[in-house]
């Protein structure tokens, strides 16, 4: 099925969600001056941010909108502002590759109603292979993906499926299981690079393990308040 847009919203709205990232925000979106000259719409969202973000992030992108901290909530905020007939979700830590308006643009006129990237971390770790691997492999067969595949989304299909549930954690996997509802996931085998940092931050194994607990913890039920606490994100006031 071919999708045809009205001419009046551009194409694709990418939307930041930042939180004190003013050592990398600058650097960041300079790399996405050049969609924005082919007409994507960027928008970066803040959750309360102490540092020199806002000042830095502001001359670079079409709207800079200032919210409740949460990266669900930021994400959704930035989707209420848009005017994109496409969103694209962008985590502060990911770069994407130069054409990503075309692919996505190609995969949504075959008849995509949502998908992501494939991913790979940034670091020189040999069980960084390992994951990145794991993560393309296990999203092209559950279906489900994760916030640092650069998910994008028809913008009808967004708001049918009522956006991010506003978890404080997993709000990415909640989003995919309502789109999965609707449609799989057009799984683009071009990578965005994604950082390692909290990977090395925190030791690569120590991580992984962290994260198959949280997972399948979400998987059993447990509340994401909890597996928040246990990730170690505290959500600011609303």
């Amino acid at each position: 099925m071919t999708v045809k847009f009205p001419a009046e919203r551009p194409f694709l709205s990418l939307i930041l969600p930042v939180l004190n990232e003013a050592m990398t925000i600058a650097a960041q979106l300079a790399t996405l001056q050049g969609l924005q000259k082919r007409g994507t719409e960027l928008l970066v969202v803040d959750g309360g941010s102490i540092d020199d973000t806002v000042e830095q992030a502001r001359p670079l992108a079409d709207l800079l909108i200032e919210s409740a901290r949460g990266r669900a909530l930021q994400m959704n905020a930035g989707a209420s502002a848009s005017q994109g007939q496409v969103l694209l979700f962008v985590h502060a830590d990911t770069r994407l590759p130069a054409a990503v308006d075309e692919q996505i643009r190609s995969a949504v006129a075959g008849g995509a109603s949502w998908g992501r990237f494939d991913v790979r971390i940034d670091g020189r770790h040999p069980l960084l292979r390992v994951v990145e691997r794991m993560m393309n492999w296990r999203s092209r067969l559950t279906g489900i993906a994760t916030g640092d595949q650069a998910i994008f989304v028809r913008r009808d299909v967004f708001l049918a499926v009522g956006g991010f549930p506003e978890l404080p954690l997993m709000e990415d996997i909640a989003l995919s299981k309502r789109l999965k509802r609707i449609a799989r996931p057009a799984c683009l085998r071009d990578r965005v690079i994604t950082s390692g940092r909290r990977w090395e931050k925190h030791g690569v194994l120590r991580t992984i393990l962290l994260m198959w607990r949280l997972r399948a913890s979400y998987y059993f039920g447990v509340d994401p308040q909890q597996l928040a606490a246990r990730y170690g994100y505290a959500p600011g006031p609303r």
